[in-house]
């Protein structure tokens, strides 16, 4: 915060009472304003008279302060001048205002020169002058003149524009003679660092919308200078309003760089700079021009070969262009535009022709150099109308990207060039296989799907090729949740490869993975493997078989086949080829997410972390991303939550428009939002389209749904939850691989139970049961244990229930599984306690589990229980007459209710968890609120959060 800075460096001289001069130095847009707003705000400040003058193109607005009288409100404004002619003119004070002091009596007169003579009384004065830069020569010498002999107590304020100097280097236009004893402050409002733009961004557009990409261009284009940067945020949050809670949703609009690349310049910027450009003379405007249409800084070389001027008149025009500041020097001997994001406005406004000629130039000074940069070549070319040179330039420039693994860019390049018309076969068919080959392997958009979708659909295309595209472009759609889409487009692929073996083994290995919906049955699954690895085996292609391989073991081990754990360890970790590396590292981290589903975390981490040796070792930069998501999903499961939410909100941020595995990360903020009560954010997260079950991994939704259908029972809607049982019971059926259960099996038996389907349940259970035989997944066994004591409990038979139950617990402690446990713990507890016959057993339970729950973080769970103890405890001891007196202190039951209403649950959601009627729960509310003095629900859950005084 820059307040930080500014309090280190001037409060304290300023508040000392002794003479001092503070030069606050910034270009247009740094914060001077702001600056003066927290200077005059300084309540140290507040009790001396002060003088503030706002010099204006129109003249100099004045406004006199005076300290209030004891026992008085802050006094306002007391008079305001204008000036004419050079001189400040008083208006009128305001009725009852006291009368002028001697100090500012000498404003009358023709200048500020008379004020040295007013100030002999020694009192403290503060002087602020703002844009003093704009002053006039009379104004400026009598400024001079009172500085070179300062009155004791005099603390002076001057702003200015170092641009706008009518003397550069000069603040009051000529030397002023400080005496030696008054301290001289210089404060530099420089551009906005990274770490302030950022939490600009997150203050105007939620850090939910905030992408990583978005906030590193919105620094680089604005140039860090906080006007532009404000009025660059209201444009796009203008174009893309938060809703109405001030959360971004899932699937809603994320800011990308792209979004600020296409932002209009704002009004300010464009005509500061477009009104400075006009002021120049023609050759000085070519060297703008030049600039503008290059768009990055530049030497005096460069800038005089494209704008066209000879080597005597380069000189003078640049330095013209500088001292009008259009131009900048941002670094030794390089020009460009202070705020990058202005070489636009300029540039709309250069004539076609010229702006034709201009790119012509630029692209042979560019062509030039050594090496080449073939990227910025391109555009250039393009401008200018070469379009053969611009393709060849664009195919140099992907393939370099890709050589050095920047796919990103590389990405860039080719969506851009494959979208326009002109480009042709054979050069399209080229372009596009390498889109597709990059995508898979980098950070892409939906602008790479849409272009891919385009070249699959050309007919002109050779029917390999656009098989070999759309593979690519099928492993894209099932990262981006879109099976159906993708399975679709994968069979496509092996009818149009039919004559290239090698490829269409490809196809049919990713056909192969029975991870996303329709993709089942398994046996159908296990079909194309191995036909896969007959072809891949044929085809005497070593990286080939690798992956056929890697996707071997990797399906055995999703499904829980013990013998998966013996094929990954067949795979091949050394190797000079870097595609078996990936493919080798592509199984082993599918591996990884595959075995926390299966409950096997040790074994998850183990493989994960060898994975990512192997990617790094063969530089896929999009497998962090993926592994992140595994890392998060593996926390949430083993209890691992400080921290968790902040981590994964980060990497939701972080991911911007790329589209790839944020799921887990949503699914882990729906879960832990679950777990905390925050009930609202629960549809938000979990509603996302990576958690759906058109085309997001089965396992995934699996998950999803037994969290919907915990919010649904939660709210009491037992249709919507049996609903949701349903259609995600069906989904498992289609998949056919039951230890993705685990998840969701316990939920759902209980939505099922709930709602009178007892049967149901219990076939359920049943085909849950011989779904995971044979099969080595723990989390599952854990999850049946669970279901099994569920029936029992509703079948009547409460101490069968509650073993079972304690067997789960075992289960998932040995997992570990923490939260998980102490859900069985409070299941089991209570069906101790409605047996009647281990009531101690039952409250030991009870309690543990409510420790457990307040260690996680799960607040909503633990209120629930700690609600069954006090309940249980209510009818089994005496209770002493009257009510407890707890006079302004929030009682027990106060605190629970503020911290659930808090979180964001209504009433009857709180009522349904500490089972109160909600009549009550409104009573609660509102006692606690006024004893707390709070405002609202959140601001009641603050205070209580924040062991603020309960009275």
């Amino acid at each position: 915060m820059r307040e930080r800075e500014w309090d280190t460096a001037v409060r304290g001289p300023l508040a000392s009472g002794a003479p001092v001069l503070v030069l606050v130095e910034g270009e247009a847009g740094t914060g001077k304003t702001r600056f003066v707003q927290w200077l005059l705000a300084l309540p140290e400040l507040g009790r001396a008279p002060r003088l503030t003058v706002n010099f204006k193109a129109s003249g100099a607005s004045i406004v006199h302060d005076y300290p209030p009288a004891k026992g008085t409100a802050s006094a306002g404004p007391e008079a305001t001048a204008v000036r004419r002619s050079g001189s400040l003119q008083p208006r009128a004070l305001r009725p009852g205002a006291p009368a002028t002091p001697s100090w500012l009596a000498p404003l009358a007169a023709s200048s500020l020169g008379e004020l040295a003579s007013s100030l002999g009384t020694g009192a403290p004065v503060l002087l602020v002058a703002e844009d003093v830069h704009r002053a006039d020569e009379q104004v400026a010498r009598a400024l001079r003149t009172l500085l070179a002999d300062p009155p004791a107590g005099l603390r002076v304020v001057l702003s200015y524009r170092p641009e706008d100097l009518a003397r550069p280097g000069l603040v009051l236009g000529a030397p002023v003679g400080y005496p030696a004893e008054l301290p001289v402050i210089r404060l530099r409002l420089g551009a906005l660092g990274e770490a302030e733009v950022r939490r600009m961004a997150v203050e105007a557009l939620g850090e939910d919308r905030c992408s990583a990409p978005f906030l590193a261009r919105l620094h680089e284009r604005s140039g860090g200078i906080a006007q532009v940067v404000a009025d660059l945020l209201e444009e796009l949050k203008a174009a893309a309003p938060l809703p109405r809670s001030g959360t971004a949703k899932a699937g809603q609009k994320r800011f990308t760089a792209r979004d600020v690349d296409e932002a209009d310049v704002p009004v300010r910027l464009a005509e500061s700079v477009v009104g400075r450009l006009a002021a120049l003379d023609e050759e000085p405007r070519r060297v703008v021009w030049a600039a503008a249409v290059l768009d990055e800084s530049l030497s005096e070389d460069d800038l005089a070969s494209v704008a066209g001027l000879p080597t005597g008149s380069i000189r003078a025009a640049l330095m013209t262009a500088l001292s009008e500041a259009v131009l900048h020097e941002p670094g030794p001997c390089r020009y460009g535009f202070r705020v990058p994001m202005a070489a636009a406005a300029v540039y709309h406004l250069i004539p076609g022709p010229v702006r034709r000629e201009l790119h012509g130039r630029a692209a042979e000074a560019l062509a030039s150099r050594r090496p080449v940069p073939w990227a910025r070549l391109a555009h250039q070319q393009k401008a200018s109308g070469r379009t053969a040179d611009w393709l060849e330039s664009v195919e140099n420039a992907a393939r370099e990207a890709v050589e050095a693994g920047d796919y990103a860019l590389a990405i860039g390049l080719l969506e851009g060039t494959l979208a326009h018309s002109d480009v042709r076969q054979p050069t399209r068919a080229r372009l596009a296989l390498m889109l597709a080959q990059s995508a898979t392997r980098g950070l892409h958009s939906d602008k790479t799907l849409e272009v891919l979708r385009r070249v699959v659909d050309d007919r002109a295309l050779p029917a390999a090729t656009r098989g070999e595209v759309r593979i690519e472009l099928g492993k894209l759609l099932l990262v981006v949740a879109r099976g159906n889409e993708a399975r679709a487009e994968l069979r496509a692929a092996v009818d149009e490869l039919s004559n290239r073996p090698a490829l269409s083994a490809r196809a049919m290995s990713v056909l192969g993975v029975p991870y996303w919906p329709g993709s089942g049955p398994l046996a159908d699954n296990l079909a194309w493997l191995q036909r896969a690895e007959t072809a891949a085996a044929g085809s005497g292609d070593a990286a080939l078989q690798v992956s056929v391989a890697a996707t071997r073991a990797a399906v055995m081990v999703c499904v829980g086949d013990p013998d998966g754990w013996r094929c990954l360890e067949q795979l091949p970790r050394e190797s000079d080829d870097p595609r078996i590396l990936q493919h080798s590292a592509w199984g082993l981290c599918c591996a990884a997410n595959a075995a926390i589903w299966l409950g096997e975390y040790a074994k998850a981490r183990e493989l994960q972390a060898e994975g990512m040796k192997l990617y790094a070792r063969s530089e896929v930069p999009f497998a962090e991303q993926v592994s992140r998501g595994t890392s998060l999903l593996l926390d949430m499961e083993t209890g691992h939550w400080a921290g968790l939410a902040t981590w994964a909100r980060l990497y939701v941020a972080e991911a911007g428009e790329v589209l790839g595995a944020t799921g887990e990360a949503m699914l882990v903020l729906g879960l832990l939002a679950l777990a905390k009560g925050e009930l609202d954010q629960v549809d938000t997260w979990l509603s996302g389209a990576g958690l759906s079950g058109d085309g997001s991994p089965v396992p995934r939704v699996a998950a999803a749904s037994g969290g919907r259908i915990r919010l649904a029972l939660a709210r009491e809607d037992l249709t919507a939850a049996a609903r949701e049982a349903a259609e995600a019971w069906a989904r498992l059926q289609a998949a056919s691989v039951w230890v993705w259960a685990a998840e969701l099996a316990p939920w759902a038996v209980e939505a099922t139970v709930r709602f009178g389907g007892l049967d149901t349940a219990q076939e359920m259970v049943d085909e849950f049961a011989a779904g995971i035989e044979s099969r080595q997944a723990p989390a599952a066994a854990a999850a049946l244990m669970w279901c099994r004591a569920l029936l029992a409990a509703a079948h009547g038979k409460l101490l069968e229930a509650a073993d079972y139950f304690r067997r789960a617990r075992k289960c998932y402690q040995a997992l570990p599984r923490p939260y998980e446990a102490a859900l069985v713990a409070e299941a089991g507890g209570r069906c101790a306690l409605r047996g009647g016959l281990e009531t101690t057993t039952g409250l030991q339970e009870l309690s543990a589990a409510t420790h457990e729950l307040e260690a996680l973080g799960a607040t909503w769970d633990a209120a629930r229980v700690r609600a069954e103890l006090r309940a249980h405890h209510s009818t089994q001891l005496p209770r002493p007459p009257g009510r407890p007196g707890y006079d302004e202190r929030l009682s027990p039951r106060e605190q629970e209710v503020a911290q659930l209403a808090g979180d964001g649950l209504s009433n009857r959601e709180i009522a349904a968890t500490l089972y109160l009627s909600p009549r009550t729960v409104e009573q609660h509310v509102a006692r606690a609120m006024r004893k707390v003095g709070a405002l609202s629900r959140h601001d009641l859950a603050r205070k209580v959060r924040n062991g603020e005084p309960e009275g």
